[in-house]
């Protein structure tokens, strides 16, 4: 029989325990009990069942799941007997969640707790750019969420530059490999204009690693857009929250993603039948405005004339008047005459400025002025046409140009 001092003997129990019994760790399930964090550093808790009862240690931040009194839970670590207490349990590694309750009062806890640090705020939350060119999606290769996503992308836009992160949905190492994913796309913001994070649905089990922190803060973190589509419709996951966009599908992300070329098509044919609308109720209105003014420049003209018909006239008269006056009136009436002369020059030049200005004006309205800028003036006969629908196929037009004519015949309408 070997003697042992209790130090020696400790640390024979430890290193058996870790070399030959346990050597790649144990794994117990059973219900938490006292759960107590000590110094936001410690934890401990009990597991237990219906007929015994261990001890459990860990690290705050090691474990990272969420636990509370009556979970069931699965522990992963290794048996271990404390030196300066002798107190047995187990040194927790890592702690899987048994059970729907569990999963979803762990979903709710660690919930609450980011909610308070503001990881689902609206207002952080960042709109996806239109016409993204490079997509860094992170998804399974081989889940049919990928090939969905891939599918409807290409169905609604096509062309698009898809940077796969093949990473795994569900089990141990998802969490790890989810979150080195955003951060190789920090590390290279350059290679895409959005990430899509995306998987197929399952149960609250299968999508565990959506609802872990890890995963949420690297969405949270990410210095591009994020849309997750994860499960079906009616999944929700703490990486929904934390994205900057939700998506209720894989295939309702390739959605949001890509706008639909048909409707872009649409938009832009309509938006080409409004600008040739206008365009035309623009010129029309200029027309009609420089009929308009010319119209009264000439009416204008025509008075300003016969104004000065009558004052003429009325000149002469007066002038003949002064004539016929005798002696002493004669050299009043030659100075008399002077002065009306020069009176009938300056009203003459003055009338005279006053058409050169509105003709100058009529000639800035010339439509011949606004042909020289690249319109085309088109007739049917001598009417104007300012409607495809006016004329029909094979009918002969003439093409005013700012110089010279076209006479041009009609082989396509487009209305």
């Amino acid at each position: 029989m070997n003697i042992f001092s209790v130090s020696q003997f400790i640390e024979f129990v430890n290193t058996a325990f870790a070399a030959a019994v346990f050597p790649e760790g144990a794994a117990v399930e059973g219900e938490v009990v006292e759960y107590r964090l000590s110094q936001g550093k410690w934890i401990w808790f009990n597991l237990k069942d219906e007929q015994g009862t261990v001890s459990c240690f860990a690290t705050a931040w090691q474990l990272r799941t969420p636990l509370e009194d009556g979970m069931q839970v699965r522990v992963f670590g290794l048996p271990k007997i404390y030196p300066k207490s002798g107190r047995f349990s187990i040194n927790v590694e890592r702690v899987e969640l048994i059970g729907e309750g569990a999963l979803r009062r762990a979903f709710e806890l660690l919930k609450k707790k980011l909610a308070a640090e503001g990881l689902f705020a609206a207002e952080r939350k960042r709109v996806l750019p239109r016409f993204p060119r490079r997509i860094g999606l992170i998804a399974s290769a081989e889940s049919a969420a990928y090939g969905d996503f891939l599918r409807i992308l290409g169905n609604r836009w096509g062309g698009l530059e898809i940077g796969l992160v093949d990473v795994a949905v569900q089990g141990r190492d998802a969490v790890r490999q989810i979150a080195a994913a955003f951060r190789h796309f920090n590390e290279h913001p350059e290679t895409a204009d959005v990430i899509v994070l995306t998987r197929g649905g399952g149960s609250l089990e299968d999508l565990q690693a959506f609802n872990s922190e890890e995963v949420a803060r690297a969405v949270f973190g990410s210095r591009l857009p994020v849309i997750v589509g994860v499960g079906h419709e009616r999944d929700e996951t703490l990486a929904d929250y934390a994205a900057d966009v939700r998506a209720s599908t894989p295939t309702n992300a390739a959605e949001i993603i890509a706008p639909d070329r048909r409707e872009i098509l649409a938009s832009l044919e309509t938006g080409s039948r409004r600008l040739t609308g206008a365009l035309s109720a623009v010129i029309d209105a200029r027309e009609t405005a420089v009929d308009r003014l010319t119209g009264r420049l000439e009416a204008g003209i025509g008075r300003v004339s016969a104004a000065f018909e009558d004052l003429w006239r009325e000149l002469h008269r007066l002038f003949g008047l002064f004539a016929a006056r005798t002696g002493a009136l004669e050299q009043s009436a030659a100075n008399f005459s002077r002065r009306l002369f020069a009176a009938v020059g300056y009203l003459t030049g003055h009338w005279r400025g006053e058409l050169l200005a509105k003709e100058r004006l009529l000639g800035g309205l010339d439509p011949r002025r606004l042909l020289s800028r690249g319109y085309a003036l088109v007739r049917r006969g001598d009417r104007v046409v300012r409607d495809a629908g006016q004329v029909d196929i094979g009918e002969l037009l003439e093409v005013q140009l700012a110089k010279g004519a076209l006479v041009t015949e009609v082989r396509e309408k487009r209305i």
